[in-house]
């Protein structure tokens, strides 16, 4: 209890990282639209002028996965290979086998791909369970994205980086210590140009007023230039952001990426089910805060362990909690994708801004426990 600062960060969906997370989503969307039963296990690296995609699908769908990868760095706006990436003139490696024999013995039964621990997180600190950190790191990303596409700023690039810093004082935020942003631009801007295009387009269309004082600090591209970005300033990997994509660092991660890969991997789909599931512990009034966590074996259907945290907040025990979700809901991989209809769902939607918080996906749902 007390006082204390905690930091979140995120990113646009022009950073290397999301960039490739974007080409792995998009090459499982396509498989799973014209094949709803596609095994999909797919990576994607970007160094240079140069995309490398790798991995595993089993599939009856036929397309021209360059022509898509091209398309999707074209969409997120890389086309100058002088200081991103040409979505025209790039190198596209391609590597793809099928899921080995020895994985699918266990998937073809209703099993687990692999073993795993998988977490699960919600907060009543926000309208939408999620830690107010990453929450409003999220949205200034997403607006930065915004005020680019729209032509609001029009020296901005794709990549970009959010980070915010909260106060809390008895675990409740108080204020906002401080906010960074670093937004790759066009060479023909000053720095103080960006700083007072992004401060009143992006900071103060997103930031509560009331959330901010005096001492808050703002930080806008601290370098002094950011005109080199993408590839070509930084290699992207597929699954590299995974404290971007679920909770900004409040409760724990049990190391599995989730882009690129399709529902049958329960690194994937049990993160999204234990969030529905502890988003409701918590809408329900059942905690203020809830963690989960479950375990597979490969092969198996029913997970090993079943592990709830109130952190000290709940209205019923720990224990009562457990026994509730053994009760309520079918943690076995096809009961999972049967449940949240994962084999329907467009899954580039997930992709940037968070796979969690987002009103139109089936694991944010508000159901009655």
């Amino acid at each position: 209890m007390g006082k204390y600062y905690f930091t979140s960060e995120s990113v646009t969906e022009g950073h290397p990282d999301k960039l490739c997370d974007y080409i792995s989503d998009s090459i499982l969307d396509e498989c799973l639209r014209q094949d709803k039963n596609s095994r999909v296990a797919v990576e994607t690296f970007a160094c240079k002028n140069t995309i490398v995609v790798g991995g595993q699908i089993t599939t009856t769908a036929k397309f021209n996965i360059e022509e898509l990868i091209r398309n999707k760095i074209k969409e997120i706006g890389y086309d100058d290979d002088n200081t991103s990436i040409d979505y025209k003139t790039c190198k596209i490696d391609i590597n793809i086998t099928e899921q080995s024999t020895d994985i699918a013995l266990g998937v073809d039964r209703g099993g687990a791909g692999d073993q795993g621990i998988i977490f699960g997180y919600a907060s009543n600190e926000t309208q939408n369970y999620m830690p107010y950190a990453i929450n409003l790191a999220h949205k200034l990303s997403e607006k930065l994205a915004e005020v680019r596409k729209k032509g609001e700023i029009t020296f901005l690039k794709p990549d970009g980086k959010t980070q915010v810093t909260v106060e809390y004082e008895n675990e409740k935020p108080k204020r906002i210590e401080s906010i960074l942003i670093s937004a790759q631009h066009r060479e023909n801007v000053t720095l103080e140009e960006l700083k007072v295009a992004i401060k009143e387009k992006v900071i103060n269309k997103v930031i509560d007023k009331n959330m901010i004082d005096e001492n808050t600090k703002i930080y806008i591209n601290p370098t002094g230039r950011f005109v080199n970005g993408g590839p070509l300033a930084d290699t992207g990997l597929t699954g590299r952001k995974v404290i971007v994509d679920t909770y900004g660092g409040y409760g724990r991660h049990g190391g599995g990426a989730f882009s690129g890969k399709d529902a049958t991997k329960v690194d994937r789909s049990s993160a999204y089910m234990l969030r529905h599931i502890a988003k409701n512990i918590v809408a329900n009034g059942y905690s203020d805060k809830c963690e989960i966590q479950i375990a597979y074996v490969i092969g198996f259907k029913e997970p090993v362990s079943i592990n709830v945290n109130t952190f000290g907040t709940g209205k019923k025990t720990d224990k009562e909690l457990v026994d509730l979700i053994k009760k309520k809901f079918d943690l076995t991989p096809e009961g999972i994708i049967k449940y949240l209809n994962l084999k329907n769902i467009k899954y580039t939607d997930t992709t940037n801004y968070g796979h969690f918080g987002k009103a139109n996906l089936p694991w944010e749902k508000i159901i009655k426990l």
